[in-house]
């Protein structure tokens, strides 16, 4: 039983519109899923992806009108976006600089090409040359990025401890994750980033844990990540998390059905919240997929409300 790779990520965005607008006409992503924080119905819960929604594909978020987040240890601090080639990484860095994005230049970290840049909030994220690797995407013929330089998928997720160990020991014994290799954090050679693989490794099975005892505490807000979430195939193996976690004493969610996949939730030792993620049953259950993310739709429990939840919500478009 393991991981097999990173399924999403959710963050935080207090200027929705903007959002909406960046990461589908900037980044060129699809929304496939167009609902709501299911534990906050005020809120929405967008989903970017490829065109279908594939497991892997998922950069997530949380309306909330909140603060921005005052960066700091004990969270995630940057999400990394595959792509192919270091002409795909070129093509970006010219997009990007097209439309006014904040971004570095092309480095070698870890070992592959990797571009830095930032949206309109904060939100911290990089474009990583894949080798290829990953799960093929299915590209959105809908897109304003042509289909060979699209997001690929999510690529490793880099995290920030104060201290390593209580962390290393529930990615490793409670997770069942690998330590990979280590390599210099990029604005402070002296401290190490440490690499942890889940399933058959790559970059889109890793997560990337920097050792950082100097930083604040983060106050989380918009420009933030709420969760980071992992891959596993289906509801036998699911089943299996929820008893390894209660037998190991590891204090966590129960199994919660989300409608789409079902989620188990936990806290590392320094706070980052964690989530288990099955990969289906999937976006298309209750949408025809050539018109995924186009209306707001509610997992079946929320549906007689419906009428309420949509008149709060503010529109996107």
């Amino acid at each position: 039983m393991q991981l097999t790779g990173i399924h999403h990520l959710t963050a935080v965005t207090a200027a929705v519109r903007d959002n909406y607008r960046f990461y589908t006409q900037v980044l060129g992503m699809r929304l496939v899923k167009r609902s709501v924080n299911q534990d906050d119905v005020t809120a929405y819960h967008l989903f970017y992806a490829d065109a279908v929604g594939t497991p892997g594909t998922d950069l997530t978020f949380f309306d909330w009108a909140v603060p921005r987040e005052r960066r700091g240890t004990r969270s995630i601090t940057r999400t990394h976006l595959r792509a192919r080639g270091a002409e795909a990484l070129e093509w970006w860095a010219r997009r990007l600089a097209a439309h006014g994005v904040a971004h570095g230049e092309i480095v070698e970290r870890d070992g592959r090409p990797t571009l830095d840049f930032e949206d309109a909030e904060g939100q911290r994220l990089a474009f990583v040359d894949d080798g290829g690797q990953g799960n093929a995407p299915t590209p959105w013929e809908r897109s304003p990025v042509p289909a060979e330089y699209q997001v690929r998928g999510l690529g490793p997720i880099l995290m920030s401890v104060p201290t390593l160990h209580p962390t290393d020991v529930l990615l490793t014994r409670g997770l069942e994750m690998r330590p990979a290799r280590e390599y210099p954090q990029p604005d402070n050679p002296h401290l190490t980033v440490h690499v942890f693989e889940m399933g058959a490794g790559g970059p889109h099975a890793e997560l990337h844990v920097a050792v950082q005892p100097l930083l604040p505490v983060v106050q989380p807000g918009a420009g933030g990540v709420h969760h980071v979430a992992f891959r596993t195939p289906n509801d036998a193996e699911y089943a299996a998390w929820a008893e390894r976690l209660n037998t190991l004493g590891i204090p966590n969610s129960g199994e919660v059905d989300r409608y789409y996949f079902r989620s188990l939730y936990l806290r590392e030792p320094n706070g980052v919240l964690f989530e288990i993620a099955t990969d289906g049953p999937g976006f298309a259950v209750d949408e025809d997929p050539r018109t995924l993310g186009e209306q707001v739709v509610l997992p079946p429990f929320l549906e007689p409300r419906r009428a309420a939840i949509v008149a709060a919500l503010k529109p996107i478009e």
